[in-house]
């Protein structure tokens, strides 16, 4: 009967050395998604870890068959096995988290981004706006935003159709986001109009960076897609712009957009392409 135990505690080992090696499939999976970093490297040093204790698996397995065994004996074969299933499981979930975790943050972000311009859309500006004026509130700190519309935006759709103004929105939203601050937000309003959250900002510096933001727009020719047999043309536009600020007759996030809007609409009386302070 004791002939069998090397067998058994040698196909045990082996088991566990294959597990072991499937083990690797989803650590390597993740391995190759991550960017190159320390998460990266602990995870390619797993890959490591895990070959070595293939290589001593079989090893083992490869002396067990030689030796005398008695029933005791098969208590580390067990073990063995038992933590290479364990290695599996965890390295398979590890992969399976990881890739619901990215599906729920796609899913979230999808909710809170606005499809054409890849920016936030309202239903995320709405919510922040209110995070960020009640976090203003409880400590004393500053808080500004600033909307902003494209002057004779239909203009644009009617000259030049719906897919060249679509692109145009792209474009402007792509030139704001690039002149804004790593702290500020940028979300779509509605239509052609954008919000910007300047949290921990004086409504002065606020002008400043509209300001700064209304030059860049105004410098900057959108090309429109070159068509056979047509010369390249581009596009010159130019936004005006509402900025409001918190101030102890102002204490909402629905002031601040109610006096942004009021500011806005008085740019866009006094001739647009400026910044007016509400």
């Amino acid at each position: 009967m004791y002939d069998i135990l090397p067998v058994l505690g040698s196909g045990l080992v082996i088991c566990g050395a294959l597990l072991l090696a499937m083990a690797i499939g989803p650590v390597w999976t993740l391995f190759r998604q991550l960017p190159i970093g320390g998460l990266r490297y602990s995870w390619g040093f797993l890959i490591l870890l895990i070959l070595f204790f293939i290589a001593g698996y079989v090893v083992y397995a490869k002396f067990s068959l030689v030796k005398s065994y008695q029933p005791l004996d098969l208590v580390v074969p067990i073990i063995f096995f038992c933590g290479a299933i364990f290695v599996f499981v965890v390295c398979s979930l590890s992969l399976k988290t990881t890739s619901d975790i990215m599906q729920l943050y796609a899913l979230k972000q999808e909710n809170i981004t606005d499809s054409l311009m890849g920016i936030f859309n309202r239903r995320y500006l709405d919510r922040r706006l209110k995070e960020e004026t009640q976090r203003a509130q409880s400590y004393s700190k500053p808080l500004s935003i600033f909307m902003i519309d494209i002057d004779h935006f239909k203009i644009i759709n009617d000259n030049y159709g719906h897919q060249i103004g679509d692109l145009v929105l792209k474009n402007i939203a792509q030139n704001i986001k690039e002149s804004l601050r790593e702290s500020d937000v940028l979300a779509r309003y509605g239509g052609e109009e954008f919000v910007v959250i300047l949290p921990r900002t004086q409504i002065s510096t606020s002008y400043k960076l509209a300001e700064r933001l209304r030059q860049v727009v105004e410098n900057t020719q959108l090309p429109l897609p070159e068509e056979p047999g047509i010369d390249m043309l581009s596009i010159g536009v130019t936004v005006s712009v509402g900025v409001a600020g918190l101030t102890s007759e102002c204490k909402d996030y629905l002031c601040l957009i109610k006096n942004a809007d009021r500011a806005l609409y008085q740019a866009k009386q006094n001739g647009r392409n400026q910044v007016v302070m509400g």
